[in-house]
């Protein structure tokens, strides 16, 4: 077991990766080529933590993908070709460089950075990364994220680990330590999507991640409205079961605080429109799902009907429309 003063002092020495921001300029224009009607966008997947690119599960759904949708190029981010160091930067790393370079990644990408759009889909916090991704750069564009037992509106616990696996416990001691110190919100994953109610001027202050993607602080961000709100499909599916995300409900960007549950249409951030969510459910492009099962339960009938409806060519007429629901 790697003790935590050990894992401080490696922590203390990792370099904080750059990579340049993409500038904001930077335009897809959309085609209007027959080819494009027929051929299905290419699809982006990632990963939760403690997987990494190179997962087998993850190759499966790809192939899935491709059987539901023939052509689909699909694209596992990684941040690392490593697969062992890509798993380490599910629970290390500073989010903003990792988004960074995700963006740099895709734009660079010869098939996806020419294509007319892309789909998206994210396992757990990949969800709320992807999200990052949207706001932030959006070359080349989403046109349809799906997430799975995201944590849009951050959690108030820190998952449980395996007694055998050091890197998440190493995780969840720094988490603990000083959960609001500028070392931990640059180096530790989940901390940067760490919300307590109880914490929240904190959180307001020192969050280096979901405070601003969300949109929270005084001064907004008008162009990750503007850049979400582009969506024509945004499905956030959360578990029945789920004890591994804390609250669950935050898949739904619903706030817990104790045992008080508010909706998503009964806040500020809809109400106001922080982000295009109210746009979009207004357009019916924002969905409320709920799967059995525990976190990340996910059954090959759900996964092809989600390809289905959400996924294929440009051209098509996104189907599977269902009442937004926010009931559990």
């Amino acid at each position: 077991m790697v003790k935590l003063t050990t894992l401080l002092s490696l922590l203390a020495a990792l370099p904080l990766i750059s990579s340049s921001i993409l500038p904001s300029k930077h335009q897809l224009p959309l085609s209007d080529d027959d080819d494009d009607n027929d051929t299905p966008l290419p699809l982006i997947i990632w990963h939760g933590l403690g997987d990494n690119f190179a997962a087998e599960g993850l190759a499966e759904i790809a192939s899935l993908a491709e059987s539901v949708n023939p052509g689909t190029l699909t694209y596992i981010i990684r941040l690392d070709d490593d697969a062992s160091a890509d798993r380490s930067a599910t629970f290390f790393g500073n989010l903003t460089l990792q988004i960074e370079k995700v963006c740099a990644d895709l734009a660079a990408h010869p098939i996806l950075s020419t294509a007319p759009a892309v789909d998206a889909l994210g396992f757990s916090q990949g969800g709320q990364f992807l999200r990052g991704y949207i706001e932030r750069c959006n070359f080349p564009p989403v046109r349809s994220l799906v997430t799975f037992g995201s944590q849009h509106n951050g959690i108030s616990e820190f998952q449980t680990c395996a007694s055998t696996d050091w890197l998440c416990r190493g995780a969840q001691g720094l988490l603990r330590s000083n959960t609001w110190s500028s070392f931990v919100q640059s180096r530790l994953v989940p901390a940067q999507y760490f919300r307590d109610p109880n914490q929240y001027e904190q959180y307001l202050e020192y969050s280096n991640f979901l405070a601003d993607i969300n949109n929270e602080r005084e001064l907004k961000n008008q162009k990750y409205k503007e850049n979400l709100e582009k969506l024509e499909r945004f499905v956030m599916y959360i578990f029945e079961d789920d004890d591994t995300v804390i609250p669950k409900e935050t898949g739904w960007f619903a706030e817990v605080n104790g045992t008080e549950v508010t909706m998503l249409r009964e806040r500020a951030i809809y109400k106001e429109d922080w982000l295009g969510l109210k746009a979009l459910d207004k357009k019916g492009a924002l969905k409320f799902e709920t799967t059995a099962g525990k976190h990340m339960s996910l059954s090959e009938s759900l996964l092809k009907k989600v390809f289905k409806d959400n996924y294929g060519p440009y051209g098509k007429s996104l189907g599977g429309s269902s009442e937004g629901r926010e009931d559990l």
